[in-house]
C-alpha cells in the first residue's frame, strides 16, 4: 500500500485535513528499514487517529562542492510504497522551487539561512562546511510547513539530532524532537541510503566501522576515553581501505568526554562512500 503523495504545501494541507495530532519523519528519500522504523514509531506515538507525514526531499543546500548531490538516489515510487506499508498517511515530496522559491541552485546561497552555532562547526561541521546550515534551514522550513507535534530523527545522524533539538528549543518550535535508535544490518553496519554506493568488496570492509566503535566503547568503559579511541583506531589501522575522518569519544552533548555517559562517533570513507556511525558508551576514569 502506497502513501498519498503531496508535492506542494497546499496539497499537503488538503491531505492532512483537520487538526489531528501530527508526527513527521524527515528523509532525503531512498528509504530503507531504518526509515521504516521511524515511520512505525511515529504511528505508535500518534495512534490510528493521528497523522504521519514523511518528507522526501534531497536538499541541495546541505551538499558541498564535490559531494554526491547529483548521484544521491531518488526513488520516489519505492519511497511511497515503503512509507505507506510502514504506516505513513502522506509523503510530502516538494520541488526545490517549492521549498526555496527558485530552482536555480546557484542562487540558493543568497537566501536567509539558519546558523548552527558552535556545535555545527565541529566533527561533521568541520568536515563538511555549510552542511548544517543547509540542514537546519530545510528542517526549519519543513517543521513550519508540516506543523507537527512530534518530529522523529534517527540517532545514526547524532550531531544532526543534537542540532535539531537545540534549534527547536532555542527558536521555540512547538514540537517535541524524538531520537530513535540506529537500525543496523545483521552484520552491525548502520543502515544508510549511501550503503548502496558500496561495491561488494567495499561492503565487506565497511563492517569494520561498527566493530571499531564497539571496541572503543568497551575499552573506554574501563580505561577512559583516550584509551577507547586508541583501541578503535587500532582496529581500523588494519584496513587501509578505510580512510578515517575522525573517531572521537565525547559527552552526550558532544563536548569533551568526562567520566560517565559518553558517545563514540566516527566518520570514514570506504572507497568513494563516506559513512558515519555512533554508539552510546560509558566512560571510566
Amino acid at each position: 500500500m502506497s502513501a498519498l503523495l503531496a508535492s506542494t504545501h497546499s496539497e499537503l494541507i488538503a491531505a492532512r485535513g483537520d487538526n489531528r495530532s501530527v508526527a513527521v519523519v524527515m528523509t532525503m528519500g531512498a528509504l530503507h528499514e531504518g526509515h521504516a522504523t521511524l515511520i512505525r514509531t511515529a504511528r505508535e506515538i500518534v495512534g490510528r487517529s493521528g497523522y504521519v507525514v514523511v518528507t522526501d526531499f534531497v536538499n541541495p543546500t546541505q551538499f558541498g562542492a564535490g559531494e554526491d548531490f547529483d548521484r544521491y538516489p531518488r526513488t520516489l515510487e519505492h519511497d511511497l510504497e515503503v512509507s505507506g506499508t510502514a504506516g505513513a498517511d502522506v509523503v510530502f515530496a516538494p520541488s526545490v522551487e517549492e521549498m526555496y522559491g527558485s530552482s536555480n541552485l546557484a542562487e540558493l546561497s543568497n537566501q536567509v539561512m539558519i546558523e548552527p552555532g558552535a556545535l555545527g562547526e565541529i566533527l561533521e561541521g568541520a568536515a563538511r562546511p555549510g552542511h548544517f546550515k543547509g540542514m537546519l534551514t530545510i528542517v526549519g522550513k519543513l517543521l513550519h510547513l508540516t506543523a507537527p507535534q512530534y518530529a522523529l530523527y534517527g540517532e545514526k545522524d547524532y550531531q544532526q539530532l543534537a542540532l535539531i533539538t537545540s534549534m527547536a528549543t532555542q527558536l521555540r518550535f512547538p514540537v517535541e524532537v524524538i531520537g530513535v535508535p540506529t537500525v543496523r544490518e545483521e552484520d552491525g553496519l548502520a543502515m544508510s541510503s549511501r550503503n548502496r554506493f558500496l561495491s561488494k568488496q567495499e561492503r565487506a570492509v565497511a563492517v569494520v566501522i561498527p566493530r571499531a566503535i564497539q571496541a572503543a566503547a568497551e575499552v573506554a568503559k574501563h580505561d577512559g576515553a583516550v584509551a577507547g579511541v586508541r583501541a578503535g583506531n587500532a582496529i581500523l589501522s588494519d584496513h587501509s581501505e578505510v580512510a578515517v575522518d575522525y573517531l572521537v569519544i565525547t559527552n552526550p552533548q558532544l563536548g569533551p568526554a568526562t567520566q560517565g555517559a559518553g558517545r563514540v562517533l566516527i566518520a570514514a570513507r570506504v572507497g568513494n562512500t563516506r559513512l558515519i556511525d555512533n554508539i552510546a558508551c560509558e566512560v571510566g576514569p
